[in-house]
């Protein structure tokens, strides 16, 4: 990337928030409350409820659930935990409010106590507002275990976002451009140790055209991962990326939104 593409970056990303704004009404993933498993998930799942530790969470994670007053695990925290714990490729068509923000941090923590390093997981968003949001939910839960997140978004200064990183947190969140502007000019950063890669809302991401970006990000992981993808439509930009990113995927479908959108390709 080429300086003036970097001093511009700013400015476009902000301009793909807006578009991003405009596609959705609410990018709310972590209510106000703090409360996003008290939803019920309608009358007809009561007989499914199950309990955190039945999941195979550890107590440490399961207290920091509860400590949220998460009551119970949501639908798509049901269907996608345990898959992830048993070290599976996760494919998740859930819409926001689903919970699914859970459903992708708490096996990612549980991971990263058995086995402590920096820079760990990456998540992609569509904007920097849940890059926040995410940031916020990984931090409560980890809050007991110590884990150190960072935030790498647009129209946020470089430098301060370099030296955020030289830190070496344990979770980075990050929208596809600005990342992609640091591993092109920040000395020193790369993504070769990472052990998850999460893509969320991920049909945003590509409506967004972060196409060449997710490319390069793609190419500089290392082969051995987990990957988990989220997404509310599957469309064939989706399925590629699940076929260039994903090694023999599990797919989850609670999305009661969810569908193949051709229209939109």
């Amino acid at each position: 990337m080429s300086s003036s593409e970097s001093e511009t970056e700013n400015l476009s990303d902000m301009e793909q928030e807006d578009r991003a704004n405009a596609y959705t009404e609410s990018d709310d993933e972590v209510p106000k409350n703090g409360d996003d498993n008290d939803s019920g998930d309608g009358a007809e799942d009561s007989e499914k409820t199950v309990t955190w530790e039945e999941m195979g969470l550890i107590d440490t994670l399961c207290e920091a659930c509860k400590a949220l007053k998460w009551k119970a695990p949501s639908k798509i925290q049901r269907e996608a935990i345990p898959l992830a714990l048993q070290g599976k490729d996760v494919i998740g068509l859930a819409e926001t409010g689903s919970g699914k923000t859970g459903a992708f941090a708490l096996p990612i923590l549980q991971a990263l106590l058995e086995n402590p390093q920096r820079y760990f997981a990456v998540v992609l968003t569509p904007t920097r507002e849940l890059a926040y949001q995410i940031s916020e939910q990984f931090e409560a839960l980890g809050a007991s275990i110590g884990v150190k997140c960072c935030v790498i978004v647009g129209g946020m200064d470089m430098v301060s976002q370099a030296l955020q990183l030289a830190r070496k947190p344990h979770i980075i969140i990050a929208t596809p451009g600005r990342l992609v502007d640091h591993l092109e000019n920040t000395k020193g950063f790369n993504l070769k140790a990472v052990k998850y890669l999460v893509m969320d809302e991920a049909d945003r991401i590509l409506n967004l055209d972060f196409e060449v970006e997710l490319d390069k990000i793609l190419k500089v992981l290392p082969r051995e991962r987990r990957t988990f993808l989220f997404s509310a439509t599957m469309t064939k930009k989706v399925k590629k990326l699940e076929r260039a990113s994903l090694k023999d995927p599990v797919k989850v479908e609670v999305s009661s939104k969810y569908q193949t959108v051709e229209k939109l390709l």
